[in-house]
């Protein structure tokens, strides 16, 4: 027997009143205590896909968050009442995009993380809000028998979807292909003839993958046109697309090159919220499968970075990539290397890293941004002044911190 089916308590009228007040005033915390239940979550599962996918522990991130305000505000409206999960788009979409990822959902340690968080936080209100005994000693344990019990009946309803969504795909090709290709990502001895059999893409010679994605469902019509203007940017004539969640595509190119950054910026130019990361080109199933990883990690980059550019490369990050798993830290070396430069003025900034790339020849940064000679003098003496010691000190470390800087803005 689980805590929802034992029988619920009922507050009296004064227990019923603090919990409706507590519910009201906790509202003003609750994305704070959702932000860290939903952190204790992530450092507590066994599968590492959630924390591995941006996309998929952004989902999480809204599902925790969503499903604790729900129940602030069912207690506002009938106070330490039983409250029945959050059917919610957040839900839908988070169910399917598990089956889509194949990602088990019996996740307990992570929901019991989280839920003691968010208990913590209540327990610590109801020791606040009043310094009656008796009415504490009730308010704690209506609570005690509402949250816990809310917390198991969200589970069951996730998996319960799950179950639904599983049945309903299963029934189509999608969810046969993306258990291939993660069959393939994972470097399991699959015959090649059946998996090329399966996808309908030869897995001989080059390829390149991409991950394309938007952060809103509002902008997912966005998906398919870039996925095609990126194909034609690359000059393939074929590709394999696999609708991997509601928001992103993972696409692979049978191509021997990576576009430039302009032409990648070209393709999202005209098409609103759409973002594309690419790994580096690989070849047979070996590259087929690093190159989505590589795509990957450049994804995953963004979103430890908070940065909000759309367009990512992994060569061009890759460094940065290795570098960059200690987000706090990684503020620290910019503040550290940059000092005032990392907030100057971006052309700054550019001019450093163009005067670095062309190995510290005036002459040719003057060429390669269109300036004076004078004028390139000039900027090196101001970026000396903002620095906190002189480029030629460290050139290498204030290359990488000025790239971290560039990925933590907008495009």
């Amino acid at each position: 027997m689980t805590d929802s089916d034992q029988a619920e308590p009922t507050p009296s009228p004064r227990v019923r009143e603090l919990f409706r007040n507590l519910a009201m005033q906790m509202q003003a915390t609750v994305a704070d205590v959702a932000a860290e239940a939903w952190e204790a979550g992530q450092r507590n599962l066994k599968e590492p896909t959630f924390a591995e996918d941006p996309m998929l522990a952004e989902l999480d991130r809204r599902f925790t968050h969503s499903t604790l305000a729900h129940w602030l505000v069912a207690n506002i409206d009938h106070p330490g009442q039983s409250v029945e999960p959050t059917f919610i788009p957040d839900l839908l979409t988070y169910s399917r995009d598990l089956v889509l990822r194949g990602v088990d959902t019996d996740e307990v340690d992570a929901w019991r993380a989280s839920q003691n968080v968010t208990w913590n936080w209540w327990l610590k209100a109801c020791f606040d809000t009043t310094d009656n005994l008796e009415d504490l000693r009730e308010l704690v344990a209506i609570s005690a028998s509402s949250l816990m019990a809310y917390f198991d009946d969200s589970r069951a309803a996730v998996s319960a979807h799950v179950s639904e969504v599983r049945s309903e795909l299963a029934r189509g090709p999608l969810v046969q292909r993306l258990a291939m290709v993660q069959l393939l990502l994972q470097g399991a001895p699959i015959a090649r003839s059946r998996a090329e059999a399966q996808l309908g893409y030869a897995l001989t010679g080059h390829h390149l993958a991409a991950i394309v994605w938007v952060d809103s469902e509002d902008q997912v019509d966005g998906l398919e046109l870039a996925a095609e203007h990126l194909m034609r940017v690359c000059g393939a004539e074929r590709r394999l697309t696999l609708v991997t969640s509601l928001t992103a595509l993972w696409v692979w190119l049978p191509v021997t090159g990576v576009p430039s950054q302009a032409d990648l910026a070209a393709i999202v130019a005209d098409i609103p919220g759409v973002r594309i990361s690419l790994g580096r080109c690989g070849t047979d199933v070996n590259g087929f499968r690093r190159s989505h990883l590589d795509a990957a990690a450049a994804q995953n980059l963004l979103a430890r970075l908070g940065s909000h550019r759309r367009t990512v490369r992994f060569e061009d990050v890759q460094l940065i990539s290795l570098l960059s798993s200690d987000v706090p830290e990684v503020k620290l070396f910019i503040t550290d290397i940059l000092g005032d430069l990392a907030t100057a003025d971006r052309t700054l900034r550019h001019t450093v890293r163009v005067f670095i790339a062309e190995q510290f020849s005036i002459s040719k940064a003057a060429e390669k941004l269109f300036a004076h000679r004078n004028t390139i003098d000039r900027r090196l003496v101001r970026i000396d002044e903002l620095l906190p010691r002189p480029l030629a000190q460290n050139p290498s470390a204030v290359d990488t911190a000025l790239a971290l800087v560039e990925l933590q803005e907008d495009d």
